[in-house]
């Protein structure tokens, strides 16, 4: 490969030539949705906090800078990976900074919770449907409406404040939302009184954000059947703690693994947060060795299909099924992936078909068969028939996973693709494209 060692998709466009196996180590780091969060957390605390493992992303960025407008030091810590936040100068900030700042991010709707303690208003610009659609905008307004903030929507966003203060509440999520949860712990946390939070979300992201929280000198309890209680504190301080692995990325070089018949160990992954992922991985022909330090993942064997159903925490996560879908391709029968978080996450496969995988999207799901996740009315599902021979093209990123996806499949294929749009995997894939390097991938950026 003549291209130097890039640590970000900075380029739009990779020319992939495939049908070679990846092999080698990659690392993973802190997960974006675990240090995301954290960051926005260090509003609520009196003094310094750091934050360990976190990647360089862009999502990252957003984050910093739009802590930074609101007044928040941000500096280096004392180890690669570790940012310290200083937020002992908390201000408002005018609302062209902060859009200037969010770009596309869905964050700064949690800065509300944090914004409305410290300063009593929070004003959150051009919240639209293009920016994170109108169920986790009503989820969140929902929740801090009941925590006594009152919401404006105004032409230019939407403004928040609470005259008198924030209280408890009794909170029943009708979705065990992951980003409504993060708004109700980062909001609870100062109010006053007791809040109980139904139906909550129970990743291990959110797991690590009330240990942070904890930290910070919060009261929170996990109880049975999704409920978390959360007693208000008066003040909380800085926190020091290491982010979490990122899953998501652990998961998506595993596929990659198994799609291009290659060996990658991915250090710092561990087993107990990827159960379920290495269950469906094994069933599906995957072999695995979970190590101290990592795990080793290859093929076991032909590839065999399944039946996946994705689903909220412990389910299989909808982010791990785009990459798995490329290496079921390449199994042996029928396999069935039915999408149960997301609408429209199927389109990446429109790609893959037009490099001869054979797949067929039901948008409306399907209802035949024993179901362990209830059919939901938004589900789709795909029907993929292999094993059928890849051939390279001409493809278009469509989003982050689904963009990882495609870049699996060029790399799965024979010849020379071109993947356009590669600068998204920079939100959640660090030195994403020194980790195809490292696996002796043979590619060209083109910037």
């Amino acid at each position: 490969m003549t291209t130097p060692l890039i640590d970000t998709p900075s380029g739009d466009v990779l020319a992939i030539r495939g049908g070679r196996p990846l092999r080698g180590r990659v690392d993973v780091k802190g997960a974006k949705n675990l240090a995301t969060k954290a960051m926005v957390a260090t509003l609520l605390g009196e003094t310094v906090s750091t934050l360990r493992d976190v990647p360089d992303l862009s999502d990252v960025a957003v984050v910093r800078s739009l802590l930074e407008v609101h007044g928040v030091r941000v500096t280096d810590g004392d180890e690669p990976g570790a940012l310290v936040f200083d937020p002992s100068d908390v201000e408002s900030a005018h609302f062209e900074e902060i859009d200037a700042h969010a770009g596309a991010s869905r964050i700064p709707i949690l800065f509300c919770g944090p914004l409305l303690h410290r300063l009593g208003q929070a004003f959150i610009p051009d919240l639209g449907g293009c920016r994170i659609g109108d169920r986790p905008i009503d989820f969140h307004l929902d929740a801090l409406r009941k925590f006594g903030a009152i919401v404006e929507k105004q032409p230019s966003g939407i403004r928040l404040s609470a005259p008198q203060g924030l209280h408890g509440a009794n909170i029943h999520l009708p979705y065990p939302s992951v980003g409504a949860t993060e708004q109700v712990l980062l909001t609870a946390v100062r109010a006053k009184g007791v809040t109980e939070l139904r139906n909550a979300a129970i990743e291990p992201e959110i797991m690590d954000l009330i240990a942070v929280l904890q930290k910070m000198g919060a009261i929170i309890s996990y109880e049975p059947n999704r409920v978390i209680l959360i007693e208000g504190v008066d003040e909380l301080r800085g926190y020091d703690h290491r982010s979490i692995f990122d899953r998501n990325e652990a998961a998506s070089w595993a596929s990659a693994a198994l799609a291009t018949d290659g060996e990658i160990f991915v250090g710092g992954a561990r087993q107990q947060e990827m159960l379920t992922f290495l269950n469906v991985f094994r069933k599906a022909g995957g072999w695995f060795d979970v190590q101290e330090d990592g795990i080793l993942f290859r093929r076991g064997g032909e590839l065999k299909p399944v039946i996946v159903e994705t689903d909220v925490h412990p389910g299989f996560m909808t982010d791990w099924q785009q990459p798995l879908v490329v290496a079921l391709t390449q199994a042996h029968g029928r396999s069935v992936v039915h999408e149960t978080v997301y609408e429209n996450r199927l389109g990446f496969t429109e790609a893959l078909v037009k490099m001869g995988a054979d797949i067929v999207v039901h948008p409306h799901g399907l209802q035949d068969g024993p179901r362990r996740v209830p059919h939901r009315p938004l589900e789709q599902a795909a029907v993929i028939t292999g094993p059928t021979p890849l051939h390279a093209a001409d493809i278009v990123v469509p989003d982050l996973r689904g963009g990882f996806s495609h870049v699996i499949a060029a790399l799965t294929a024979q010849g020379e693709s071109k993947v356009s749009g590669v600068d998204i995997l920079s939100r959640g894939y660090e030195k994403f494209l020194g980790k195809l390097e490292a696996l002796g991938a043979d590619f060209d950026v083109i910037g």
